[in-house]
């Protein structure tokens, strides 16, 4: 009979297939009830019932509440820097950052704002929600402020980088905006992203004479 000692051990991949799995479990049930009750009225004693885990499994895998509900937050605020960094040869900073946005929209990402109208409903009622998207909006162009930095050889606080940082910030905060507002009023993603398509040309566009050739790669 073998003994604990000598059984093999887990593989890794298992193990890390399990803990995606229960974190998406957890995710899923949160978003459900966040949805159907509210943010601020549904508890983590609630979200634990429902997925049938400890709070503590919770906690563990969220340590705030908010992270249940904004689960892509860390993608959120690395996707403008993230683009600035795969550059192509010779293409600036604004170039590779429209290119990106538009494929995002192409590919309908929650990202850039295409959640779906519950959801948005969701974020929009609860006033939690609401602050920590401006806040993750704020860290989304510290992020890209210090990728334009490490690109032109500057440091953060130089005023030219926070200016980029800042115009460039600006038109997605708008455009993310624009997806939602436009998800609450009813609009399907198909006409949304065509909408959206169109309007952020303009924005960008607006951006060229100042940007068009900085931080090229």
């Amino acid at each position: 009979m073998a003994t604990e000692a000598s059984l093999p051990a887990q593989p890794t991949g298992l193990r890390e297939s399990k803990k995606q799995e229960t974190r998406r479990l957890i995710s899923d049930h949160a978003t459900r009830l966040f949805i159907d009750q509210g943010f601020e009225q549904t508890t983590i004693a609630e979200i634990a019932a429902a997925a049938r885990v400890a709070k503590k499994t919770v906690t563990n895998y969220f340590p705030r509440k908010e992270d249940l509900a904004l689960d892509h937050q860390d993608a959120f605020v690395a996707s403008l820097a993230d683009a600035v960094g795969a550059r192509r040869p010779g293409e600036s900073a604004l170039a590779a950052l429209r290119r990106a946005f538009e494929d995002s929209v192409t590919a309908r990402d929650p990202v850039a704002g295409f959640s779906g109208p519950a959801f948005a409903r969701m974020v929009t009622d609860s006033p939690t929600l609401t602050a920590c998207l401006r806040n993750l909006h704020d860290q989304r162009e510290r992020a890209l402020g210090d990728a334009l930095a490490a690109t032109v050889g500057a440091s953060s606080d130089d005023i030219t980088v926070q200016t980029a940082a800042g115009l460039l910030g600006a038109v997605h905060r708008i455009l993310f905006q624009r997806i939602q507002d436009l998800t609450l009023a009813g609009h399907a993603d198909d006409e949304i992203a065509e909408t959206v398509t169109e309007e952020a040309a303009g924005a960008f566009g607006m951006l060229e004479p100042a940007l068009a050739h900085y931080a090229i790669a």
